[in-house]
């Protein structure tokens, strides 16, 4: 059962300072690096973000972009040839990449989640023994690293009843595979092919850790947060009774609606009228994804246009708020042409924003696009307006 506020802590948070969505907004900028262009590494930065979210193999390098000072996306492809990242599935069910310290660790903490979602799948798993499912799919890919459908057919000739997704989720949800290179390196291609974390990085996964450090670091990137901040990010529950018991460590505030957020006290919490200069973030960009409430960020008059189902855009923060999509392509045409970045704004845009969003997108170009400087060019498409 999870742990219940006691009541001296509630009328303490009753009390809590009042913290706006633009004061929440600029204190997880600030955190997320996208206040100003950090000097970190792309280690320390990936370290510190608690990770990168990665359905896609560019996503990460643009975040990367968007928040480090002189990031070269040669950087981070050499972490992963190196083996000093991973791309691993881990937060939320999604692939992410992490440090290889990371992975050995935040992944025995979410396997629960992952045995939560194998539940859903039981009916495909009809006779299927879950231990004997690991240790075969463990043995293929340590073999040599397997592609989905190498190792979908080979747990098929175990058990030739089971459902062919269902197998290649249990696969995913019982063993902890990373994707191994060229896949996610910069510049190159590469298709899925999995081994385990273990095997890729040639030393064992830590034993599963009580999840407090996780919470502390989560509010060092993501905070100020309440409970259920924490357990949208991370695909976990009851973690109540993991932030009763580090309170006395922390600071609480509320937001407009009375929520309990939770804090650590050293944090920065800058005013909110700090200057907060345009970013072009990717799809998924941790910073949209990181908390149940996504105000802080997302006006809730754009809620769910950066994205449509499982289709996502690329998102234009303009004074530290959701205010456009993009796109590679010209307008009117298919997506493609990375030489050409298309912005449709999702409200007005004043002419100092327009001309703020196209410096920071030729800067974005030079760096992430072609080495040609006279093929970047940024476009607007006809605004759309969404109302107020």
């Amino acid at each position: 059962m999870a742990a219940k506020t006691n009541p001296a802590a509630r009328a303490a948070s009753a009390r809590s300072p009042l913290l706006t969505p633009r004061a929440l907004g600029r204190a997880t900028l600030e955190r997320q690096l996208l206040l100003r262009r950090s000097p970190m590494s792309a280690k320390e930065a990936v370290s510190h973000l608690v990770g990168l979210q990665a359905q896609n193999t560019k996503p990460p390098y643009y975040q990367l972009f968007a928040r480090l000072e002189g990031f070269d996306p040669a950087e981070l492809s050499a972490l992963m040839g190196s083996r000093e990242v991973v791309r691993i599935v881990t937060l939320r069910s999604t692939i992410h990449t992490h440090t290889a310290d990371d992975a050995l660790t935040l992944r025995p903490l979410v396997q629960p989640a992952r045995s939560r979602e194998l539940k859903m799948f039981r009916q495909g798993l009809g006779g299927v023994d879950l231990d004997r499912l690991a240790a075969i799919g463990r043995e293929l890919v340590e073999e040599r690293p397997r592609t989905p459908k190498e190792l979908r057919e080979a747990l098929l000739a175990q058990w030739p009843g089971a459902d062919p997704q269902a197998l290649t989720v249990a696969a995913r949800c019982t063993l902890p595979l990373v994707q191994v290179t060229p896949r996610g390196l910069w510049g190159r291609s590469g298709q899925v092919a999995l081994t385990t974390a273990e095997h890729w990085l040639g030393r064992p996964s830590e034993p599963t850790p009580a999840p407090d450090a996780t919470v502390l670091r989560y509010l060092g990137a993501f905070g100020p947060a309440s409970v259920k901040d924490m357990q949208m990010w991370a695909g976990l529950t009851r973690l109540q009774e993991v932030f009763e018991r580090l309170r006395p460590r922390l600071i609480t505030f509320r937001d407009e609606h009375g929520v309990e957020l939770f804090d650590l006290p050293d944090a920065p919490r800058p005013d909110p009228d700090t200057p907060a200069p345009p970013r072009f973030l990717p799809e998924f960009d941790n910073v949209l994804l990181g908390h149940a409430d996504r105000t802080r960020v997302i006006p809730p008059r754009f809620k769910g246009r950066n994205g449509n189902g499982n289709q996502a855009y690329g998102s234009v923060l303009v004074d530290g708020l959701l205010a456009a999509i993009w796109r590679f392509g010209a307008p009117g045409q298919k997506p493609g042409g990375q030489g050409t970045v298309t912005v449709q704004a999702l409200g007005r845009l004043s002419p100092a924003e327009r001309e703020a969003v196209t410096e920071e997108g030729l800067r974005t170009l030079a760096t992430m696009g072609p080495a040609d400087p006279a093929a970047h060019d940024i476009r607007f498409a006809p605004f759309v307006d969404f109302g107020d």
